[in-house]
């Protein structure tokens, strides 16, 4: 039986017409590979939970590499995030985030790491013989040592939770909107915080999010100013 969003085309692998498959179309580098075009997956869509509060996490998170040099040097620990690419099967990557650090475990395995206070979109996306498994785009601040965190898949030892979204339709709807928000000329890594928030919280509820003007931008800026 066929299946997929109703009045697409069917799509699958290559000599079949089945929809519940189908792999993102990236660039050649998966550490910069950004917005994907309009794509057929069967997954479901995002649970529809709103961000209110974070969830203090008190046990249970990985401890960070013991190659740490920043907690040997005395610095703030970092964020690490480990991102796996295997073509058509397991595919992560950043859609967008500036890494402090970076380190290559093999072909396929990396790790990227952040400081206290950085934002980072972190794609994971996964497919079996079955159809797409996993779909999710997670917005994470990186937090300071001391902080309260919430555990995300992949990210050691977790972050602040700024925007979550599961089923490929509403990471493409949240692709979109990052990609307004670069068209209008600001840095994703430089949004207000509370913008992703509202972002979410909008996406939960089925409804349009506010564009990000610069008026909002410019207010964050200084707001941000006389908290450092």
């Amino acid at each position: 039986m066929m299946s997929g969003l109703s009045g697409t085309p069917a799509f699958g692998r290559s000599g079949t017409r089945c929809s519940d498959y189908r792999e993102p179309k990236c660039r050649a580098k998966p550490q910069k590979c950004w917005a994907a075009a309009p794509l057929n997956y069967a997954n479901k869509e995002s649970s529809r939970f709103l961000l209110t509060s974070q969830r203090l996490c008190t046990d249970g998170a990985a401890e960070p590499p013991s190659t740490n040099q920043c907690i040997q040097d005395g610095n703030p620990p970092l964020t690490h995030v480990t991102l796996v690419w295997q073509q058509g099967v397991r595919e992560d990557w950043l859609r967008f985030g500036k890494p402090v650090a970076e380190r290559i475990l093999d072909r396929r395995t990396r790790i990227e790491s952040y400081a206290p206070g950085q934002v980072f979109a972190l794609v994971r996306w996964a497919s079996n013989d079955y159809g797409t498994v996993r779909s999710t785009l997670d917005i994470v601040r990186a937090v300071a040592s001391g902080e309260d965190f919430t555990t995300v898949p992949q990210v050691n030892p977790g972050g602040e939770i700024l925007l979550s979204v599961r089923g490929w339709r509403k990471v493409r709807q949240t692709f979109e909107l990052i990609d307004g928000i670069e068209q209008a000329g600001h840095d994703p890594c430089e949004v207000a915080p509370d913008h992703w928030r509202h972002m979410h919280n909008r996406l939960a509820a089925g409804m349009k999010p506010r564009c990000y003007s610069p008026r909002r931008h410019l207010a964050w800026l200084l707001r941000r100013k006389l908290q450092s």
